[in-house]
């Protein structure tokens, strides 16, 4: 069977991590502007000031795609660059640049696929509580709107939030991202749920203001794989996917936290069961704006974990000694495409996108002038394999954006990680595609047929 013929092609980046130009045109300091800043945060102290200057070099960058077939581009807005108060009035120089940006890709034959909100907060709004904040869901709705009112017949697919486990998990809880807090149990619950009706209130926007749209959220989570074949470790894994942990951080990766409300309309009852007295109550009226409707699941994966069935449930199996990893450290599990396509289509019954999938490698200029990656493209090619037994057996899978287009600002990694198809030399902001971009051009190509 294979990927449909009308299979999405894509690549991914984010507004922070390409765009630099953090205080041109009116832009104003998101969270991770102010995270960047304190000492230690960051990897060698170094900011998203500069990053890829995609805000001036975006043209180039839309050549490169179109040279290498890229059909689709996954790409976010920056809050700050649109509403330098998080709310009130419009930016029109920030706004022009995305303007710009979109009519590009489209006089390229680029379709966009827009993210809203892709962790780079605004830092006025931080300052008002942020996520913790009751009015947060209303400023979303607002600066939803505002989008797409403005690009109404030129966007025609839309993420709401990136990864809601990260940004909250390890910016609210963990504090090794921006806002970089360590809030209790309770408060983070409260920041989930506000997040929660944030989409909620986006998607509605969306779809009053924005004409013919499909929308849905990328998310990534806990995603666990059997150990073997057996139909017993295959269960175990599909239990420990949608389980909820007794720890309070690892139950903000849970895949039923965030899913089990925005498509089964309620919060999981082992969630409510095992946190009770510190999530929220929610009335109907918010679930039932939490609950809207999407059109996809979309699932941002680079890993998983191993389980084997006991006789009263699970447990994990170790790598083996010597298991291989990306440079970031993943483990390389490519089996994970499959599981995570097959468990979350069968319990949520969602046309399935994946919104990010791809690896950090020690890429380097070689003599030659050229960037080999063989490990990289060993890395997709696997992982592709996998997402290809899914879409064999039948499940509805709409498209594939590999991250990254570009090497990139990697949060508080710095620019130690390179997850890109094309190089960026940052002294130079030269781009170089690696060789994983030609294979990626093929197998965009023959729409995965040679793989």
């Amino acid at each position: 069977m294979g990927f449909s013929k009308d299979f999405v092609w894509g690549a991914a980046t984010a507004s922070y991590q390409i765009e630099g130009a953090s205080r041109e045109d009116g832009k104003t300091d998101s969270v991770w502007d102010e995270f960047c800043r304190v000492p230690g945060a960051v990897f060698e102290g170094q900011t998203g000031d500069a990053a890829c200057d995609h805000y001036h070099r975006f043209r180039e960058d839309i050549a490169l795609m179109k040279r290498l077939g890229i059909r689709a581009y996954r790409f976010s807005f920056s809050w700050t660059r649109i509403l330098p108060q998080g709310t009130g009035e419009v930016n029109e120089a920030g706004m022009r640049f995305y303007e710009a940006l979109v009519d590009e890709l489209l006089r390229n034959q680029i379709t966009p696929y827009a993210t809203l909100f892709h962790w780079d907060y605004p830092a006025v709004l931080q300052k008002q509580g942020g996520w913790l904040n009751p009015q947060s869901p209303l400023w979303f709705e607002r600066y939803a709107q505002i989008i797409a009112e403005r690009f109404q017949g030129k966007i025609h697919h839309y993420f709401t939030i990136n990864e809601p486990q990260c940004f909250i998990g390890l910016g609210y809880c963990q504090g090794i991202h921006a806002p970089g807090l360590k809030l209790s149990a309770a408060d983070n619950f409260l920041a989930v749920h506000n997040v929660l009706l944030a989409h909620g209130r986006a998607v509605r926007a969306l779809r009053k203001y924005g004409g013919d749209v499909r929308v849905g959220l990328a998310q990534n989570g806990r995603i666990f794989v059997p150990q073997s074949d057996s139909p017993q470790d295959a269960e175990a894994a599909r239990r420990a996917t949608f389980a909820v942990p007794d720890d309070f951080l690892d139950a903000l990766f849970s895949v039923s936290l965030w899913s089990d409300p925005i498509l089964k309309g309620e919060y999981s009852k082992e969630c409510r069961g095992k946190f009770a007295g510190i999530m929220p109550i929610p009335c109907r009226e918010e679930m039932d704006t939490i609950s809207q409707s999407i059109d996809f699941y979309a699932q941002n994966i680079y890993h998983s974990t191993r389980v084997r069935a006991l006789k009263d449930g699970w447990e994990p199996v170790p790598f083996p000694a010597g298991m291989t990893k990306t440079a970031m450290g993943w483990p390389v599990t490519p089996e994970c495409m499959y599981w995570c396509a097959k468990f979350l289509y069968e319990n949520y019954h969602r046309q399935m996108i994946i919104s990010e999938n791809g690896m950090s490698a020690h890429d380097t200029v070689s003599l030659d002038g050229k960037v080999h990656d063989p490990n990289r493209i060993d890395y997709l090619h696997r992982y592709l394999l996998s997402l290809k037994r899914a879409a064999d057996e039948g499940i509805d899978i709409a498209g594939y954006f590999t991250w990254s287009l570009l090497d990139n600002f990697e949060w508080n990694s710095g620019y130690n990680e390179r997850f890109g198809i094309i190089y960026v030399d940052y002294p130079t902001q030269r781009r170089i595609p690696k060789d994983s971009a030609y294979w990626y051009q093929q197998v965009m190509e023959h729409n995965g047929e040679n793989l």
